[in-house]
């Protein structure tokens, strides 16, 4: 999520899908060679022979191409059927929506006039937490202060202007994996200075800690030690602890077949993915990024994620699904499918079937500096109301 300001493909059969004729045999002996009549017809047999190879590897390919899409084709079509119907009444905003903030929040960059802008943006809207990146952390845990300067003013900014509305620390790293530097969760040592870093930055005056380590593998127990360690140090000061959490397989155990092929996960199991609900206050999924080519199929995607996830969130925690307020068009994130009126749509879709009456839930805009007045209208005007 870390977009803040800061693939693969024999020498005869090769030569006919080029369009080549196959290799030929060395000259038959002159003794064989026929002509006349008799030899005329031998010679077209010849030729209707050597056209049956072709005709069948093309077959064969024809038949491999299908086998190997009919899985991806049935998904595809589930995911479009899932994202038909009526979203039930009342599935709009508890009022308990939050914005991801880029980092010029609070180094200098934004002034008073902005955090005016801002207000004016949020008024009217179910926006309650503000997750403003403050990061990120080193590696080894460390939070170094000079990285957040100007916390304490949009802080006192934000609760002048915006009475009500929460700020929360959005820290993150990217972890170790592949190779790769990154932060590791296995060292205690590092986790207890996340830990340390997270009482360092809320004694700056947030009211929360968002975190975000990725690409966070599931089933991680290191993971699961730290939350209930930030657990009890946000409690104790009667703080938020919310994360950013990875979509749920959408297939059984999806990320471990994932997991042969790649260090970087990118789904979680359902079991996973309560344990981690169960351990926060606020966990808000990433429900976009998800190489989905239409908006039906996007938006079929973030309602059956908006119901895998809604099954295993506990009541006592608020579960926000993400709104990709930002435009890509690459194989992750096609920008013309990934709309905020599908995930919207998809949202309430998977509200209405799983549990339309849930008081704790809402959605996450990401992300601020990113986002269009388009991105901001779908979110009032389908969500709000």
């Amino acid at each position: 999520m870390e977009r803040v300001e800061g693939t693969t493909p024999n020498e005869a059969a090769a030569a006919v899908a080029d369009g080549e004729e196959p290799p030929q045999g060395p000259p038959a002996p002159d003794d064989d060679v026929r002509t006349g009549a008799a030899g005329g017809n031998n010679l077209a047999e010849d030729e209707a022979g050597a056209g049956r190879p072709r005709r069948r590897w093309f077959r064969r390919a024809a038949l491999a191409l299908l086998i190997a899409l009919l899985p991806l084709l049935t998904a595809e079509t589930a995911l479009y059927v899932n994202y038909q119907g009526d979203p039930a009444q009342g599935t709009h905003t508890r009022n308990r929506d939050a914005l991801w903030l880029g980092h010029a929040w609070v180094d200098g960059r934004k002034k008073d006039a902005d955090v005016t802008a801002l207000a004016r943006r949020l008024q009217g809207t179910g926006i309650r937490d503000l997750y403003v990146h403050s990061g990120p952390l080193e590696h080894d845990g460390t939070l170094p202060e000079s990285v957040y300067p100007r916390a304490r003013w949009f802080i006192d900014a934000v609760h002048e202007e915006l009475p009500g509305i929460r700020v929360q620390a959005f820290l993150g790293d990217v972890l170790a994996g592949e190779g790769a530097d990154g932060m590791v969760l296995e060292k205690p040592d590092t986790r207890a200075a996340v830990v340390r870093s997270a009482r360092q930055i809320l004694d700056t005056g947030y009211e929360g800690i968002h975190l975000d380590l990725e690409p966070m593998p599931s089933g991680d127990r290191d993971y699961l030690t730290l939350l209930d360690a930030l657990r009890r140090e946000t409690r104790s000061r009667d703080a938020q602890l919310s994360v950013a959490a990875h979509q749920i397989d959408p297939l059984p155990a999806l990320h471990t077949v994932f997991g042969l092929f790649t260090d970087h996960p990118k789904w979680w199991s359902q079991e996973f993915f309560g344990q981690v609900a169960r351990r926060v206050d606020q966990i808000a999924v990433m429900s976009y990024d998800t190489a989905q080519p239409l908006e039906g199929t996007y938006g079929g995607y973030v309602a059956q994620q908006t119901s895998l996830a809604l099954e295993v969130t506990p009541p006592s925690t608020d579960l926000l699904m993400g709104l990709p307020f930002y435009w890509e068009s690459n194989f992750d994130h096609w920008g013309h499918a990934e709309t905020v009126p599908a995930a919207v749509r998809g949202v309430r879709l998977g509200l209405s079937r799983t549990d339309a009456d849930r008081s704790r839930f809402g959605v996450a805009l990401y992300i601020d500096f990113a986002a269009t007045e388009a991105d901001w209208r779908a979110y009032k005007e389908d969500w709000v109301r």
